[in-house]
């Protein structure tokens, strides 16, 4: 029996054969699907169904991370119904547009950008005010350089076909050396760890959080940067600018442990976004090299150019920088433009 077929089984289970209509509602970069289910006279009347198939993914991250976002008072779904045997999950449904959508659409303006990215800001502080250790994952020294070496293996190896010098290699090194130290320099919170406007949902209260399972306690600036140095929009500097300020002072009023020097914060803001960048061009590569997703590697210009901008700016990035220059001509041509 496929997988669809044993997901309708389940849910035929609960509900009974026929009171319910399936129909795709998203799939995203793991093997995860979901469902929208449309049930007949019953309130509410659609949930999500998430297939995720127990082979390769484990639903207990997910339901222990959407307890959390809940005690903390934020908008996840909540788990209507489980079989962790077979992996799937009945969730609430938190509606269909995205604040990426909402972002994307032509005749949004300033206003209305202002506000969904204060509505994110407000919940990330909420969700960073729940932070206690013990309770996730460490984003440790370990787990840092197992997502740095994506961009040497993946990206420039695989995606580029590029094999590396040793004097590159070393100098790769050292700059993955100075990023994981200062990652790890920065006090810890819960991190989301894909807290981006394709993960939100335009819900009441808002936003809806979505794709959370990979959450673990780690860096206060992840989260930031993930915001405001988005995998598929990009905003003018002055703009990232004045949404980190936002950020920060509403942080400092909670009595969160940023630094109270804004500039020393920024840096630490982009510092761990260059490892967010590095990191996702090498999982944007894998994506099409091992997992048959192609359409991921046409927003790997945005992050070459995320990468650029933050190498040539601080001291001790410049082999990195010098690393991208040695590249660009192996670096497919696309049409996109900063």
């Amino acid at each position: 029996m496929d997988r669809r077929a044993a997901l309708e089984r389940w849910l035929s289970e609960r509900y009974g054969a026929g009171a319910f209509a399936l129909a795709p509602a998203s799939a995203d970069a793991s093997f995860r699907r979901y469902f929208r289910v449309t049930l007949a006279g019953a309130t509410p009347a659609t949930l999500i169904a998430m297939d995720a198939p127990p082979e390769h993914e484990d639903c207990r991250p997910f339901i222990h991370v959407a307890g959390l976002l809940a005690d903390a008072g934020l908008n996840a779904p909540r788990i209507v119904a489980q079989d962790l045997d077979q992996g799937f999950l009945l969730l609430t449904d938190l509606g269909r547009e995205t604040f990426l959508a909402a972002l994307q659409d032509p005749d949004i303006d300033a206003g209305r950008t202002d506000a969904l990215y204060a509505d994110a800001i407000a919940a990330l502080i909420r969700w960073q005010q729940a932070s206690r250790p013990g309770v996730l994952p460490p984003y440790d020294d370990a787990l840092l350089r197992r997502e740095l070496a994506l961009f040497p293996d993946w990206y420039v190896g695989r995606h580029l076909g590029v094999t590396l010098s040793a004097e590159q290699s070393a100098d790769l090194a050292r700059v993955f050396d100075a990023i994981v130290a200062n990652n790890l320099a920065q006090p810890a919170v819960f991190v989301h760890r894909d807290y981006m406007p394709r993960n939100l949902m335009v819900s009441e209260p808002n936003p809806g959080i979505l794709d959370f399972q990979d959450a673990v306690y780690g860096p206060i600036a992840y989260d930031v940067a993930s915001l405001f140095k988005d995998a598929f929009i990009s905003w003018p500097e002055p703009r990232v600018i004045d949404w980190t300020v936002r950020y920060w002072e509403q942080a400092r009023r909670a009595s969160l442990p940023v630094d109270a020097d804004f500039g020393a914060f920024y840096r630490d803001f982009e510092w761990m976004g260059l490892q967010r960048h590095l990191k996702v061009l090498g999982i944007f590569a894998r994506l099409k090299h091992r997992d048959g997703k192609a359409g991921y590697v046409e927003d790997t210009p945005r992050f070459v150019a995320y990468v650029r901008h933050v190498a040539a700016r601080y001291n001790g990035l410049g082999p990195l920088l010098r690393l991208l220059d040695d590249l660009e001509g192996s670096m497919p041509q696309a049409g996109y433009t900063f």
